[in-house]
């Protein structure tokens, strides 16, 4: 049955099939689209975005208090270093959420693939229960609720166990649910994809806040260490792949697992029917006494 077993021995098949270089291929792809887009986007608006930032902090009757408890608790220099550090720590989410969606629209299907043509999935018929429209509705209506949480709980991110804590629940749940959608879109049905999600809601929820516990490890460093702030280019574009690789290794990992377990879901629906159609022969034999 698949299960925790499953769970674990697709995870030590993603981990080594991380390291293969198609896969790291695979990583670096969406990790340089995206750090070509973000790294224009912040290039043009870094100044405009601080002085606005600033101003906001500064007058805001919300977010003015935070200023002045840094300048009480001895941070004289505080004025000068919050505009950015907020404008690093809303910019962290949005490029993280983004990343994930190109990922999950562009690269799982070629990670499926590859799966499929190197494990014992080659008999999986393609039901196709979901087209390339779904997946984009699908995934820009995930990726907005993800972002209205991120932006709801951003405020409490401040406080130290927090921080280890909400980025994991939200990368791990926008995870589970992009990742479960685009592996099972070209072979499970409709009816199927639904019933291996509510089957093994559990599991699959697991899986993606372990792999957005891998992700927040980037996130941590990203958002609470000066030296992050005063290198933001650098160690952006060093976590921003890190956050590829791990996002890579999660397609892998749900890939194996979800295939598997459609594998299984065939397997005893087709048992089920030759069970019936043997009682229905059996009933239809005339009896000779």
């Amino acid at each position: 049955m698949v299960g925790l077993p499953q769970v674990f021995k697709s995870f030590g098949l993603a981990l080594v099939g991380t390291m293969h270089p198609r896969m790291l291929w695979l990583s670096l792809r969406p990790f340089l689209i995206v750090s070509i887009l973000w790294g224009c986007l912040i290039w043009l608006t870094w100044t405009p975005a601080l002085a606005l930032l600033s101003e906001f902090l500064t007058n805001s009757l919300f977010t003015n208090w935070i200023q002045e408890g840094l300048i009480w608790a001895g941070f004289e220099n505080a004025r000068a270093w919050i505009a950015p550090l907020f404008f690093v720590m809303l910019i962290i989410p949005l490029i993280t959420i983004s990343l994930l969606v190109l990922i999950a629209f562009s690269t799982v299907p070629a990670i499926v693939k590859i799966v499929v043509r190197q494990a014992h999935y080659q008999d999986l018929e393609c039901k196709r229960g979901g087209g390339l429209l779904g997946s984009l509705i699908y995934t820009l209506w995930s990726a907005l609720i993800c972002l209205a949480l991120v932006m709801l709980t951003l405020p409490v991110w401040w406080v130290p166990p927090l921080v280890a804590v909400l980025p994991p629940l939200l990368w791990g749940w926008l995870t589970m649910r992009l990742m479960s959608y685009d592996v099972l879109a070209k072979h499970a049905s409709v009816e199927e994809r639904d019933q291996l999600l509510e089957k093994y809601r559990w599991p699959l929820l697991c899986m993606g806040i372990a792999s957005g516990m891998l992700g927040a490890v980037p996130t941590f460093f990203w958002a609470t260490s000066a030296l992050a702030l005063v290198l933001f280019p650098i160690v952006s574009f060093v976590a921003l792949w890190i956050y590829s690789l791990i996002f890579v290794f999660a397609g892998l990992w749900f890939s194996h697992f979800l295939l598997d377990a459609l594998k299984e879901l065939r397997d005893e629906e087709l048992d089920k029917a030759l069970t019936v159609q043997s009682r229905v022969v059996d009933m239809e034999l005339p009896y000779h006494g």
